[in-house]
């Protein structure tokens, strides 16, 4: 699953956003889907241990079974701050958020919006995502400093239309 869902991420952003040799962008994206890979298999591995563990101690299956192996196994396995597992961290904590605020909803904790609150959120996000980029750069995950550096920035020059096909910034352009 970790090589299906990385290798054509990992091949569109290397030879979008990465100089060098086709060796060594192949070299990049194998390393990733790698990564990507191993990473799920141990934690899919840690934390159904864990919870087999658990449910042999306790005899029985409780909720905070699955809380408790997922912590460790998140601890263990996605715990080095890389860009692999920060993206998966990052991709996990935008899902989570909107699960709460649907969980939050159904049980009660707040009410049901009258209207779709997606529009308000979106102007949100892309306010302070350009904000940032545009303010504190540096905050912002490399990659996404790169896709915006790339959209507001390196399209501000213009060559023909290979620019939109290949990469828009030129050693001559300067």
């Amino acid at each position: 699953y970790g090589a299906k869902i990385r290798a054509p991420h990992a091949l569109v952003m290397t030879f979008l956003f990465k100089s060098g040799s086709l060796r060594e962008k192949l070299k990049s994206i194998a390393q990733a889907t790698y990564t990507h890979s191993r990473n799920l298999a141990y934690f899919v591995f840690t934390y159904k241990g864990l919870l087999a563990v658990q449910s042999w101690l306790q005899e029985e299956k409780i909720p905070f079974h699955s809380f408790l192996a997922a912590c460790i196994g998140g601890w263990l396995v996605f715990g080095d701050n890389n860009p692999i597992n920060s993206q998966i961290i990052m991709y996990l904590l935008s899902r989570v958020l909107f699960g709460l605020s649907r969980l939050a909803v159904e049980k009660g904790y707040i009410p049901q919006p009258r209207q779709d609150p997606f529009p308000l959120l979106a102007a949100l996000v892309w306010g302070t995502v350009l904000w940032l980029f545009e303010y504190h750069r540096e905050t912002l995950q490399p990659s996404l400093q790169s896709s915006m550096t790339y959209l507001y920035e390196d399209s501000e020059v213009w060559h023909d239309m290979s620019d939109f096909l290949i990469y828009n910034k030129r050693t001559d352009s300067k």
